[in-house]
């Protein structure tokens, strides 16, 4: 099994990806190594010039099953697993012929590339590599002796490494970690791919495989001392679409989280968003989109300063003016039209301007902290009707679009939330307190004189009858809430008394 004369060293070429291969081939024959390869691969090393020893011309079998079948035989993966100076191996590799292979090179077949284009459940099938994955982890099995290049990005490394004294021990174990990791995520794709292209679930399993790329390095994360970036799952695309501005930043994207479930909301109708920190600090429902804003704005227009703003329709030229005149980090809508982008581009050319999916929703929300990983489904609260909670006092059909709007807004605002809302825009928001009377003193402050015929919302139940109370004083008409607090009879016998009405809609909607 030594590396003598009578057995030149030798490196199994296999790859889908032939980008670069021609030249590090090159580079290992220069090095004297022999090439092993098959198929597609071995036909385009020939063709180019590299001498190639075939894989059937080692095994004795010819590809089979339509191609399926090349690789997978004793003379190859015991190649590439014998353990050199173990003598049973020695041993059996006498016993059968079976030469040592130092080198795998490797690249899959494209089943993400392939499922990306939803293609048909049979081409999926056959972009399921199963050689290649099997080559992959034997060398990568077998690093302290053999070498396993998964990366066109690690060709020139490598083919330097060779022709400058060999590939050290370090190089053979980093490579070999990459390769599970290459291997880990193509399994986690397939398993994401035909989840849907069968037509089935995902598995409610204690086993969870999400496989994700990098889809944008970002500058640093919350704080400069912290790395970031954003990654997405392998099979998806990033909800959103720069146009101009400055590169993302790790707080754009967190603020853009908000406002993206905000949209999905609001969708239903021509609405404006303002958020600030994770937080909306303004939104509004009205017959276009300047008005929108305009009344959102009015909401807190200090906070606003900073932040980001998103449309659930068309941002055009006319409004791309009006937002020109403030200070924010992020413009974004489903549509935008070109010479809004344009205007944009000139004017404030550090503003960034997306394009956003309206409707997206991902499939599970994750948040990883000191307790470890935080996984949920992410769907959008179920809307309230009527029909399907409770009126304490009278039912107040009149004040009924207001109380969903400052619901919905509720929704999107740091627990603990109350909202103040009237004729479709929000006037009053309070979130992120610890109690939530001291939110709706926030939200009625912040209000002021328009608290006075407004209607509020809190996203969970009142523990005491003193937020109703203050809602009284400060002349709020009526209150959603999704009640189950201990105390709702009290809770509903001092709205009663105050004549202030409230509907129970039954659905917390923290968001802490």
């Amino acid at each position: 099994m030594e590396n003598t004369s009578a057995h030149r060293p030798k490196a199994l070429i296999s790859v889908w990806d032939k980008d670069g291969i021609l030249e590090f081939a090159a580079a290992l024959v220069r090095a004297g190594y022999e090439i092993v390869s098959s198929s597609g691969t071995a036909k385009y090393l020939q063709t180019n010039g590299v001498d190639v020893t075939e894989v059937q011309d080692l095994t004795g079998v010819p590809s089979i099953l339509g191609g399926r079948v090349k690789t997978l035989h004793p003379k190859i993966m015991g190649g590439i697993l014998a353990r050199r100076g173990e003598d049973a191996d020695e041993r059996d590799c006498r016993d059968y012929d079976i030469q040592p292979i130092d080198v795998v090179v490797c690249t899959l077949y494209p089943f993400e590339e392939t499922a990306r284009r939803n293609a048909s459940k049979d081409d999926l099938i056959e972009k399921i590599d199963i050689g290649g994955v099997s080559l992959i982890r034997a060398a990568a099995k077998n690093h302290d002796r053999v070498t396993v290049v998964t990366d066109p990005a690690d060709y020139a490394s490598v083919a330097a490494a060779v022709e400058n004294g060999g590939i050290t021990d370090k190089t053979r174990r980093d490579l070999a970690i990459k390769a599970f990791l290459v291997t880990a995520s193509y399994d986690a794709t397939i398993y994401d791919g035909l989840v849907d292209a069968l037509g089935t679930q995902a598995l409610d399993s204690d086993l969870m495989v999400l496989p994700l790329r990098c889809a944008q390095r970002l500058r640093y994360g919350e704080n400069p001392y912290q790395n970031a970036a954003l990654y997405m799952p392998t099979l998806a695309n990033p909800p959103f679409v720069q146009h101009s501005g400055k590169e993302l930043s790790y707080n754009n994207l967190l603020d853009l989280d908000t406002l993206l479930k905000g949209i999905a909301l609001f969708r239903s109708s021509c609405a404006c968003i303002i958020v600030k920190h994770t937080t909306p600090c303004g939104t509004s429902e009205a017959d276009n989109e300047i008005t929108a804003y305009e009344r959102a704005l009015e909401c807190d227009p200090v906070s606003a300063y900073g932040g980001i703003v998103g449309f659930t329709g068309t941002l055009d030229l006319a409004l791309a003016q009006k937002l020109s005149s403030h200070f924010y980090e992020i413009v974004a809508a489903p549509e935008i039209t070109q010479d809004a982008i344009e205007f944009l581009k000139t004017k404030k050319h550090n503003l960034r301007v997306l394009s956003i999916a309206g409707d997206y929703t991902p499939r599970s929300q994750i948040t990883a902290n000191r307790a470890g990983f935080l996984i949920q489904s992410e769907t959008l609260p179920p809307i309230p009707f009527q029909k399907e909670g409770r009126w304490v006092g009278s039912q107040r059909a009149e004040l009924w679009s207001d109380l969903l709007f400052a619901w919905r807004t509720a929704c999107l605002v740091k627990s603990n939330a109350i909202v103040l809302a009237k004729d479709g825009a929000s006037v009053g928001i309070g979130g992120g307190f610890t109690n939530r009377v001291d939110a709706a003193k926030y939200a009625i402050e912040r209000a002021g004189e328009r608290a006075r015929g407004s209607v509020m919302a809190s996203d969970a139940f009142f523990p005491f009858p003193d937020t109703v109370e203050l809602a009284a004083s400060a002349g709020i008409e009526a209150i959603i809430q999704p009640g189950g607090s201990i105390r709702d009879e009290e809770v509903e016998r001092t709205a009663k008394e105050l004549g202030v009405d409230m509907f129970i809609g039954g659905t917390r909607t923290f968001r802490h």
